[in-house]
Formats: structure tokens, C-alpha cells, sequence
């Protein structure tokens, strides 16, 4: 909020301190080989490089936030598409129908969370068939970086059936190898460094130091984003790459609802019906009551007084 533009100091000080922490850890000072070749994960990088590009870079092509936001949830419904044609995956009924609420559920809210968005920039936009050219190619952009991510996790998964589970390796190299390409931000990044230093003085509680709030708050967001992460990459060497999106998916749809909350953002009951759909959707997927069924057959059980 104070700084809305801090988005790549932000995202280099994670990388860097991932990267630090796998060398030392887990690549011990660069002596340990990598059980994965390392080309699977430059090829890994490029495709999260190349992802991370095109979402950008559609905003330029009259390609509006909310739509944007839409596309951006819709990653459920591409991973199992992938999964369907590349790894002949055949889901039940259920499954699909619980992508489907989820997906749904995303979408309504935030749809209308968006909205506000919308509502308060102003797009620049040509008028004529170049504006609906430009808007074409977005869509485009959009679809190819929306498949390419599901790409990505299934090419992950196969990764793991072949060479092993090597969580902390591939979070290692994912953060190492793409820290040159920063070099290309680093006027940014310097000009944000520079802001933060001169934001209001914070006593840290318990330790005593006082530091500029913005390095504080910098430093909270990476220790919490080292444990999220973390916590990514092990799920990826545990679950399917379509589990792994319901799971990441949700955790943006918590953190939608969280924002809504807390910074008291408009809550209508379209965000309600979305929830719904969500909450349901994911009790679907997980097929919770086939496991509730037996235990509760177990407890009532338990709870008759037995033949003598």
C-alpha cells in the first residue's frame, strides 16, 4: 500500500534468500550434484520465466484487470486438461465436478472483487478493429501463459516419477537460476531499496532493533513466503500436479477472502455463493465423507453395549 511499485525488490529479496539458504543447506557450498540434470531445471525456469513474461506483459495488449484476475484462476480446469492429454489421466465424475464448482466459485469472486478495480483505473484504450486486434493477442497471451503453468506442474510431476523426490533441490535451483535475470531490474530495485531506507523508524519487539518498518515488513514477508513455498514444493513430491493447483487455488481464494475481511472490503453475496461453491467443491475432491462413513460407523458402533 505505501509503496505500490515494490513488487520486484519484493520478489528478488525471496528468491536471494531461498537461494542462500539452499546453497548453504541443501547444495553445501555448491559440492553437492543435483539428483535431477540440471537442464530439467533450466527448462523448469524458462517455463516459469516465460509465464511470469506473457502475464505481465497482457496488460499492455487492452487487456483489463479483472479479466486478467479471471484468467489467472482458471489454472484448475488447464491442469486437468493437460493431465487428460498428455498423462492419459482419466478422472471420476466427482472430480470433475469439483474442479468445476471450484473453479466457478474463484471465478464469481473474483469477478466481483475486480470490479473495483475496474472501476477505479482508467484504461486508455484505442478505439476501431486495432483495439479488438490488440485485445485478441491478450487473450492469446493469457491462454498461452494459463497453459504453459500447467505445463509446468505436469512436467514437475514427471520429473519426480523419474528421478525421485527432491523437494529442497528443485526449490534450491527454481530461486537460484533465474537471479541473474534481476540484473535487468536492478535500477528498480536499487530506487526501492533507497524509499525503503527512508520510511518511518520500527523498534522490532523482544530483539529491540529499530530499523526503517518498510525492511521490517520486507523481512516478514520473506520468512512467511520461505515457509509457503517450502511447504509447495514438498506437496509436489507427495500429490498429482492437479491436487497441488487445487491446493495453491484454495490458498488464493483464502487470501482473497482474507483481504476482503480485514482490509473490509465489500463482501456481497455473490462472494457468498462463490464461497459455497468453493467449500463444496473441495468436500468433493477430497471425497470426505467416504472417509467420515466408515469412522462414523466405527463410533456408532463402539457406543452399542456389547452381546454378552
Amino acid at each position: 500500500r505505501q509503496f505500490p511499485g515494490c513488487g520486484n525488490i519484493v520478489t528478488f529479496s525471496q528468491f536471494l534468500f531461498i537461494a542462500v539458504e539452499g546453497f548453504i543447506f541443501e547444495a553445501n557450498f555448491g559440492r553437492k550434484r543435483p539428483a535431477i540434470p540440471i537442464r530439467n531445471y533450466f527448462i523448469m525456469v524458462a517455463m516459469f520465466f516465460t509465464v511470469s513474461v506473457v502475464n505481465n506483459y497482457a496488460l499492455n495488449l487492452n487487456i483489463a484487470m479483472p479479466l486478467h484476475m479471471i484468467f489467472r484462476s482458471g489454472s484448475l480446469i488447464a491442469s486437468m486438461a493437460l493431465g487428460i492429454i498428455i498423462l492419459k489421466k482419466r478422472y471420476s465424475v466427482s472430480k470433475y465436478t469439483s474442479i468445476a464448482l471450484v473453479s466457478l466459485g474463484i471465478f464469481t469472486c473474483t469477478f466481483m472483487s475486480a470490479k473495483q478495480v475496474a472501476s477505479d483505473s482508467s484504461l486508455n484504450q484505442e478505439d476501431g478493429p486495432q483495439a479488438f486486434l490488440w485485445w485478441l493477442l491478450g487473450i492469446a497471451a493469457l491462454t498461452f501463459a494459463l497453459l504453459m503453468s500447467a505445463r509446468m506442474g505436469i512436467f514437475q510431476e514427471t520429473l519426480y516419477q523419474k528421478f525421485g523426490k527432491h523437494s529442497k533441490e528443485a526449490l534450491f535451483y527454481n530461486h537460484a537460476l533465474p537471479l541473474p535475470g534481476f540484473l535487468l531490474l536492478a535500477p528498480n530495485i536499487y530506487q526501492h531499496a533507497v524509499l525503503f531506507n527512508q520510511s518511518e523508524l520500527f523498534q522490532v519487539p523482544l530483539i529491540g532493533l529499530t530499523l526503517p518498518i518498510m525492511w521490517f515488513y520486507l523481512l516478514m514477508n520473506v520468512v512467511t513466503q520461505y515457509v509457503c513455498i517450502r511447504g509447495v514444493f514438498i506437496l509436489t513430491t507427495e500429490c498429482t500436479s492437479l491436487t497441488v493447483t487445487l491446493v495453491v487455488t484454495l490458498r488464493k481464494f483464502v487470501s482473497l477472502i482474507f483481504s476482503i475481511l480485514y482490509f473490509q472490503n465489500p463482501f456481497t453475496g455473490w462472494h457468498w455463493l462463490g464461497t459455497a461453491f468453493v467449500f463444496v467443491g473441495t468436500l468433493m475432491y477430497t471425497e470426505l465423507w467416504n472417509s467420515l462413513g466408515p469412522l462414523l460407523a466405527r463410533c456408532r458402533g463402539s457406543g452399542r453395549p456389547k452381546q454378552e
